[in-house]
């Protein structure tokens, strides 16, 4: 049986006949949970937009720096992981508890075979972890959900992290749906937010990935300026540097802007204040 059979035997549930963009983003990642649908998608974005796989890597970077500084630096302990995607080398509780052991995350995410490969990733740390499959365009649902109000206590600061999903929501009202969580968060809470820019993207560049995600069961492609982005975190203060490319965000080592541009992605970071 080769791994695509495999894979449809053990996710009944899993949609194969659409590339999903959670596959196709762990297909640039290096990943194999992907299908033969999502790889050929993915490929024809390379082919649209050369800078495809700079945004993924820039994107996955940039969550890597936001989850530590959240844990290092504010001391957060709990994370909701907002459209997770599939399991990758730097997962969020991996990095969390690399910093603090008893670091509790939730993630989330509608799509199949993220979540049973992010179930399947646990381990022992599934008392500290925990994969709710649901839409994330319904906060009721996702905050009752068991893995999520079972695990987090939304009595102490919680880290939302919104990672390329308010740009592929079919809602362009981002704000929204933040807020619907943003409220269920006490003051010291944060939110962590990247979305796709037309940075070194051509308009022609665009318009080809626009019409390629169309077919898929995403197909959406909500790109936003900077100012778009900061009004995704409505009532939070945002951290230094506010809302820059995502691989400008504190990074690691030097990042040229020409290096910044390929990322065609956006990061901000917001924590909630104290209540005067």
């Amino acid at each position: 049986m080769n791994h695509d059979a495999e894979l449809a035997a053990q996710v009944a549930n899993a949609d194969f006949d659409r590339a999903n963009i959670a596959r196709m983003y762990d297909y640039h990642l290096g990943g194999s949970a992907n299908f033969a649908i999502d790889r050929e998608t993915a490929e024809q974005a390379l082919k649209i937009a050369p800078t495809e796989r700079d945004y993924c890597f820039a994107n996955r970077a940039f969550l890597g720096r936001a989850v530590r500084h959240l844990v290092t630096e504010v001391g957060i302990d709990q994370f909701l992981d907002l459209g997770s995607g599939v399991p990758t080398v730097g997962n969020v509780h991996e990095i969390a508890h690399e910093h603090n052991p008893r670091a509790r995350v939730a993630y989330v995410d509608w799509e199949a075979i993220a979540c049973y490969h992010a179930r399947h990733l646990l381990g022992p740390d599934e008392d500290r972890v925990s994969v709710t499959e649901a839409d994330v365009c319904d906060p009721d649902t996702v905050l009752n959900a068991p893995g999520v109000a079972g695990l987090l206590d939304f009595s102490r600061p919680i880290a939302v992290l919104a990672f390329g999903i308010l740009d592929i929501i079919p809602s362009t009202d981002g704000a929204s749906l933040v807020t619907a969580y943003r409220d269920a968060c006490v003051p010291g809470s944060a939110l962590a937010v990247s979305n796709n820019a037309q940075l070194a993207r051509t308009d022609e560049e665009v318009a080809g990935l626009r019409f390629l995600l169309s077919t898929t069961s995403t197909p959406q492609l909500h790109l936003r300026t900077p100012e778009e982005v900061a009004a995704l975190l409505p009532g939070y203060t945002l951290i230094e540097p506010g809302v820059v490319p995502a691989a400008q965000w504190r990074p690691d080592r030097p990042v040229s802007d020409e290096e910044a541009r390929r990322g065609n992605v956006y990061g901000a970071v917001g924590l909630l204040p104290h209540r005067a």
